[in-house]
């Protein structure tokens, strides 16, 4: 015996419980099925358990793709202010972070319990831990075979996220699923995560492992400007999972990491003020003791008072400091990138309600399309925004 309902939504996450209970609303009997055994795990775990749920910026250009200007449509008619608004009604205290940031002031599980608690009230079945097996198109919809019986229904939605984060249950079936229904799937790689680095440098970053620094960060046409974190591993922070999205195997990768500052005329200054002050503890007042150690010994820039330090030896250090050329060795991967690029190609998909241009009554929402956001919020709000144009769609059908 088939379980029958209006719309099944394949995925609990943030697109798929968001759609869900928008469409429910709307009348729809809606159903989410994920093999997970708990809703969300990707929200509770963001914003380091806080949560960044939208950004006050949000602009299409944030967001890579191949076909650009596909987001646009839905992300005007379902807006960062339309989300800030029920996370308001919910009265979930939130604040800016930096940038137009949003994070919740108590944690995470705020926005999974109003999605949930959201999905409730309109009457949304949310099932878990069943896996589905087998989708198969019919003339009236579409059935699967799932580990907890058959389902039948008139829409299906893929919201299955990308392969980030793998521990979290995170896998490529939403690929498989739109392959599998005609539609080409761009291949998917790490995005928003860190470098590693195995090279000479691999030292330097070990040893300064923890060191965080401001920087301005560039890989082709793109320049990111935020905070550099060295690790074991290589370097991380905000400045490089953001620019990791524009870098691919190969690229060199250049690094301001004194912005603002013009060491060259610094050093004039503090040279005429502070002469007998040692290089070292001069670097140390615009950086960190640490770095500022580490940095001149690994390339050997002799320790003198400023007023003994040439002009030859300081042009040196400027250039090492505001042109670091680094080329990673590769990323961290899937294990710790907080989304995946590529994805359900666009051009077979309507912007307006996120349904299949080859496939009647199916609809791919959220992280397994090819529109992948910046940090800080971006991705979210293309959550909230592309279920919202499904759930409009659906309703409406």
């Amino acid at each position: 015996m088939s379980t029958t309902t209006d719309v099944i939504i394949i995925g609990a996450g943030a697109a798929g419980l968001f759609c869900a209970a928008r469409t429910a609303a709307e009348g729809r009997t809606v159903t989410v099925l994920d093999h997970a055994n708990k809703a969300g795990k990707k929200i509770l775990m963001s914003g380091g358990g806080r949560c960044n749920f939208t950004n006050y910026y949000i602009e299409p250009a944030c967001y890579l793709s191949q076909n650009p200007h596909f987001c646009k449509s839905a992300l005007s008619r379902y807006t960062q202010w339309d989300f800030i608004d029920l996370v308001s009604q919910y009265g979930i205290p939130f604040h800016e972070k930096k940038d137009g940031q949003l994070f919740c002031d108590n944690k995470s599980s705020d926005i999974l319990e109003l999605l949930l608690e959201e999905c409730r009230r309109a009457g949304a079945e949310v099932q878990l831990n069943t896996s589905v097996e087998e989708v198969s198109k019919r003339d009236t919809g579409f059935t699967l075979k799932t580990s907890a019986g058959d389902y039948s229904c008139r829409s299906l939605v893929v919201a299955t996220g990308g392969p980030s984060i793998p521990t979290l249950g995170a896998t490529g079936f939403g690929y498989d699923l739109a392959r599998q229904f005609g539609h080409q799937v761009f291949a998917p790689r790490a995005a928003l995560v860190p470098f590693t680095i195995t090279d000479q440098l691999s030292t330097l970053c070990k040893a300064l492992s923890g060191t965080a620094l401001p920087a301005s960060v560039t890989c082709g046409d793109q320049v990111f400007n935020d905070d550099l974190l060295f690790t074991h591993r290589g370097l991380s922070g905000p400045a490089i999972l953001q620019i990791s999205s524009y870098w691919t195997q190969g690229d060199t990768v250049e690094i301001n990491l004194l912005p603002g500052i013009d060491l060259t005329e610094a050093f004039k200054e503090a040279q005429q003020q502070k002469g007998k002050t040692h290089l070292k503890t001069w670097l140390a007042s615009l950086t960190t003791q640490k770095f500022a150690e580490q940095w001149l010994a690994h390339h050997q820039f002799e320790d003198r008072f400023l007023a003994e330090t040439g002009k030859k030896t300081i042009k040196a250090l400027a250039e090492s400091l505001h042109q670091w050329r680094v080329r990673p060795a590769g990323t961290e991967g899937y294990r710790t990138a907080e989304v995946a690029i590529g994805g359900v190609d666009t051009t077979e998909l309507s912007s307006q309600t996120m349904e299949s241009r080859k496939v009647p009554g199916l609809f791919f929402i959220g992280e397994v399309v090819d529109v992948t956001g910046h940090l800080g919020g971006f991705n979210f709000q293309w959550a909230w925004a592309s279920a919202a144009a499904a759930a409009e769609a659906l309703a409406a059908g």
